[in-house]
């Protein structure tokens, strides 16, 4: 950015996306969320947020947990385990420099292992809590895998901003790193087959393909079977009154490892501590004070806060008994 003369964002995360202001002038804007946002100022068509408030908090806080704790399982499978860690910092250097000569590929990659093998602490992963992880992957795996036998994306027939802030973990967990991937192929095929659906979702339409799929002509008669691709922001979602218990299992799940990370972090962040300790599923977590995840916190809350008291009701009944409700007053 400062070989183009432009202002860097603050903080400095990935993604980052260079925009043109109302005056024309370059503007960074990072993180996923409020980068997903503005981009829906931008392109009216095929929304990403449902337009149901209830939905639209629901896919909120399933992007959240997407974006703030299956990292965890990323971070925690691809550096703690030595053959996943083999792999990482060979194939890292490698995507970067194909034709590196060996030596430097093991010194460059030697250099990056030591530097992300050092910060496990930082995100949770250490020998206490390795079997809380491995535990929570392989139910958020099976929890996926039950959804995706009703559904193809988490709030209905077309992708939400919390579909692809699960792929984006995802990409990774069944497609780079062994120990994940292995755990993957073998408990929730659906979810990798998902995986590779929404690399490419081109073409996409609500008959459960891409293109002219399973049958179905686009040049058939009107209203018989015609395809939607949905252009119209209003069709493919999922009704509030039919929300499928396969997705309520899933925020069980979020409310059962990650509620309790936000609400200890922000105590330990309000009380000026630099690590914090919680019980997880029965299980002792500790790790490094984030104060972003303070702001992940703050957010979440402001979201519920902007919905009607009627929404509201139908939000608190829906997760009623999953821990996610802790967090909402």
């Amino acid at each position: 950015l400062s070989f183009l003369n432009i202002e860097p964002p603050k903080p400095v995360l990935l993604p980052t996306m260079v925009f043109k202001d109302d005056e024309g002038l370059d503007i960074c804007r990072t993180d996923t969320t409020p980068i997903i946002r503005y981009l829906e100022e931008l392109y009216k068509e095929k929304s990403v947020i449902p337009p149901s408030p209830v939905l639209s908090f629901l896919n909120y806080l399933l992007e959240d947990f997407a974006d703030e704790w299956t990292t965890k399982y990323m971070f925690h499978y691809r550096w703690y385990f030595n053959e996943d860690a083999d792999n990482a910092k060979k194939m890292l250097v490698l995507q970067h420099k194909i034709d590196i000569d060996d030596e430097s590929m093991n010194q460059f990659g030697d250099i990056i292992a030591d530097r992300q093998i050092n910060r496990l602490w930082v995100v949770g992963s250490n020998d206490d809590t390795a079997k809380l992880i491995d535990q929570s992957y392989k139910r958020y795996l099976s929890l996926m895998e039950n959804h995706l036998k009703f559904l193809p994306f988490m709030f209905g027939q077309r992708p939400s901003s919390s579909d692809f802030g699960l792929y984006g973990q995802l990409t990774q967990l069944v497609g780079f790193d062994p120990t994940p991937r292995n755990i993957a192929y073998k408990q929730s095929p659906r979810t990798v087959s998902w995986v590779n659906i929404m690399s490419d979702l081109s073409g996409l339409h609500d008959s459960g393909g891409i293109g002219e799929f399973f049958g179905v002509k686009s040049n058939e008669a009107k209203n018989k079977n015609k395809l939607n691709y949905f252009k119209d922001n209003n069709y493919g979602w999922l009704d509030t009154d039919n929300i499928p218990n396969s997705l309520i299992e899933i925020f069980n799940e979020v409310g059962k490892v990650y509620i309790p990370c936000l609400i200890a972090n922000a105590n330990a962040y309000k009380n000026g501590d630099d690590v914090w300790e919680t019980s997880i599923d029965g299980e002792i977590w500790k790790q490094k004070t984030f104060p972003y995840q303070v702001k992940c916190l703050n957010w979440i809350k402001d979201e519920f806060n902007k919905l009607s008291p009627d929404d509201k009701k139908i939000i608190l009944n829906l997760i009623s008994g999953s821990g996610c409700e802790k967090i909402l007053n």
